[in-house]
C-alpha cells in the first residue's frame, strides 16, 4: 500500500471515477513475492499459537456470544461468523469483481475468542487466492475515467495549460451536482461491514452523510461476551474483536 499510495494509512487513493495515480513498476512482482512468503509464515503461527495447549485454554470457551445475540447486536466480520452463520458481503451482495473469483466464507462454531482468532487466520489464506485470481485477471486500460465532470486533469498539465488549472480549480472548489436521492452502500472489511449513506438535496453538497464503523458497532457485543467471565479474560476479549478505536470514539 505504502508503494502504491505514498503513504502508510490514510491511503486516499480511491477517488471520483478511479483511482488516484496507476500502479508503479514492480508493484506486481511485490505482491508475488508477498504471497509467496506468507505461506510458511502463517504455518509457523498456526504451530507456535493453534498447536498450544495454553493459548486453546486461554481462549477457548472465552467471550462467548450466540448467534441471536450477534445478529440482535447488528455485529458482522469474525464476530458473526464465529457464531457459525457464513455472512460475507462479498459474497452474498457482491461488488466489484468478487463474484467472478472463488473463495469460501469461514465460520466457526462456538462464538468464542478461539474461534474469532481461527476465522481471522483462514481469512488470511483466503485473501491470498482472491489476490492470486485478480492479479491473472487484471485488465490494462486507464485507471480513471475520463469524465471532465468528476475527473480533474493530470497534475503535470496544471501548469501547462490554463484550460486544466480552471477545470482543477472548479473540481474542487465547486465540484458536480449529484440528483437529489439517497444510497446506502457497504462492503466487507477486515472487521466487518462498513458502509457508508449518503442523502443528496441536488447540491453538489451532501445533505447529509453517516459511515457505519463495523468497530463501533461491535464493540457493542463485549457486555455480552464478558458477563460471567473473568478480569483476567478481558484483554483476551477485546482483542479478539480488533476494534480500531479511532472508529469507536465519537
Amino acid at each position: 500500500f505504502q508503494k502504491v499510495t505514498g503513504l502508510r494509512m490514510n491511503h486516499n487513493f480511491i477517488r471520483p471515477g478511479g483511482l488516484a495515480a496507476d500502479l508503479p513498476a514492480g508493484w506486481r512482482d511485490d505482491v508475488l513475492h508477498l504471497l509467496d512468503m506468507l505461506p510458511p509464515r502463517l504455518a509457523e503461527y498456526e504451530v507456535l499459537m493453534t498447536g498450544q495447549p495454553i493459548w486453546r485454554e486461554r481462549l477457548q470457551g472465552v467471550g462467548v456470544i450466540t448467534q441471536s445475540e450477534a445478529l440482535a447486536l447488528a455485529a458482522t466480520g469474525p464476530i458473526l461468523r464465529s457464531t457459525g452463520l457464513a455472512w460475507d458481503l462479498r459474497r452474498d451482495l457482491p461488488y466489484l469483481k468478487y463474484n467472478e473469483v472463488e473463495f469460501d466464507v469461514v465460520v466457526g462454531a462456538h462464538g468464542d475468542a478461539y474461534d474469532r482468532y481461527a476465522i481471522r487466520l483462514n481469512e488470511i489464506r483466503e485473501s491470498m487466492k482472491i489476490v492470486r485470481q485478480i492479479l491473472e485477471r487484471m485488465p490494462s486500460g486507464d485507471y480513471r475515467i475520463q469524465n471532465k465532470k468528476v475527473t480533474p486533469p493530470p497534475r503535470g498539465r496544471i501548469d501547462e495549460s490554463m484550460e486544466a488549472l480552471i477545470h482543477h480549480f472548479k473540481i474542487f472548489t465547486e465540484g458536480f451536482k449529484v440528483p437529489e436521492g439517497e444510497v446506502y452502500v457497504a462492503i466487507e472489511s477486515p472487521r466487518g461491514e462498513i458502509g457508508c449513506y449518503i442523502a443528496s438535496d441536488g447540491s453538489s453538497v451532501p445533505y447529509r452523510m453517516h459511515v457505519r464503523a463495523p468497530s463501533f458497532v461491535n464493540v457493542q457485543c463485549l457486555p455480552h461476551m464478558m458477563r460471567g467471565g473473568l478480569v483476567a479474560d478481558a484483554v483476551a476479549v477485546i482483542s479478539s474483536i480488533d476494534p480500531v478505536l479511532g472508529e469507536v470514539d465519537r
